[in-house]
């Protein structure tokens, strides 16, 4: 891959180029020492992948992201000093497109340092989820179990994190459903996601736990690099199979778990993302009698999931992100 890299601190511009040029078949293709110019050299030269710092002058990373995004899309990658100590930033830059998130590592004289193994390891990752390919610009079951609620599923990948924000803010505290999400986070931030989303919506998100029931008014996400799966016995479980399913975890194992095991059918909704993750499993949904909802184009960062869903006909629905909120809660209600 082309790798752009953008960080207003000369040493760490340094040693990110020095990991860069390090693994084989990748190279740089320019460095920016603040958000406005990776803006500029993206649009001039748009790279297969941007390792973006956030806290820089003039234009942040977070706001960077955003304009990359909606101009020359590509993969990015936040490579911070402490993601941690700056969570809130890297949900925000989730949620107009970057992939995932990572410290930046500070080498030693031998090229050697705290953390090139994760952002290898990082970067090897979505070598394979890019593929070499350029983002794109912008019948009932029987009803059963009655002491069950009523199930909403949702998948997201890339964009995900305010697009999920942005279904939940709508949907009743009070109604007889449980929610469920699959959004492609690693398990480090799992756990921040669901307090950036409680932040932002002001609802209860946790993170799902091995052998929980799903319960009325609950609003759980998948929390480890496992796939989550709804068991025969109507609990939520983390299991390493299927092993050679890359994305993990994965919304086309969940959804088909649910159609497997849950006893009463609800809404299925696959919003923005990179890859096809979510398209079978949400086709199997609306066979199985579910109603199945995908984000439109124009609302998506990147709408290579729910296209893929719309291909294969799997959608009942298709609709901005602003309108599946209602949507859900308007057929929850029939």
């Amino acid at each position: 891959m082309r790798i752009g890299i953008v960080n207003d601190t000369r040493a760490a511009c340094e040693a990110l180029k020095r990991i860069v040029q390090g693994i084989a078949k990748h190279e740089v293709a320019w460095t920016a020492a603040d958000g406005a110019e990776a803006v500029t050299l993206a649009k001039r030269d748009r790279p297969d992948l941007i390792l973006m710092d956030l806290l820089m002058p003039n234009v942040d990373g977070v706001e960077a992201t955003r304009q990359i995004m909606g101009s020359a899309p590509c993969a990015i990658l936040i490579v911070t000093a402490t993601v941690s100590g700056n969570i809130s930033m890297v949900y925000d830059a989730m949620g107009f497109g970057a992939l995932d998130a990572v410290d930046t590592p500070v080498l030693g004289p031998t090229g050697d340092g705290a953390g090139a193994g994760s952002l290898v390891n990082k970067i090897g990752t979505i070598a394979k989820l890019v593929g070499g390919t350029r983002l794109p610009a912008r019948t009932e079951r029987p009803a059963g179990g009655s002491g069950l609620p009523r199930l909403v599923v949702v998948g997201a990948s890339t964009g995900g994190p305010a697009a999920v924000a942005e279904l939940l803010t709508p949907l009743p505290h009070d109604w007889n459903v449980a929610v469920v999400l699959i959004q492609h986070v690693d398990v480090a931030f799992s756990k921040g996601l669901a307090q950036w989303l409680r932040d932002r919506t002001g609802r209860l998100v946790q993170v799902a736990e091995q052998g929980q029931r799903p319960l009325a008014g609950d609003v759980l996400i998948a929390g480890t690099n496992d796939h989550l799966v709804l068991s025969a016995a109507q609990t939520l479980e983390y299991r390493e199979e299927p092993k050679d399913v890359f994305f993990r975890p994965s919304v086309d194992v969940f959804f088909e778990s649910v159609l497997e095991n849950w006893p009463r059918t609800g809404v299925a909704a696959l919003l923005t993302g990179m890859g096809k993750d979510g398209a079978k499993g949400l086709k199997a949904l609306k066979t199985g009698g579910w109603y199945t909802i995908a984000q439109n184009e124009s609302s998506s960062v990147v709408w290579s999931m729910p296209k893929a869903a719309i291909e294969m006909d799997a959608a009942c629905e298709v609709l901005p992100i602003g309108m599946i909120g209602q949507a859900i809660a308007a057929r929850m209600a029939v």
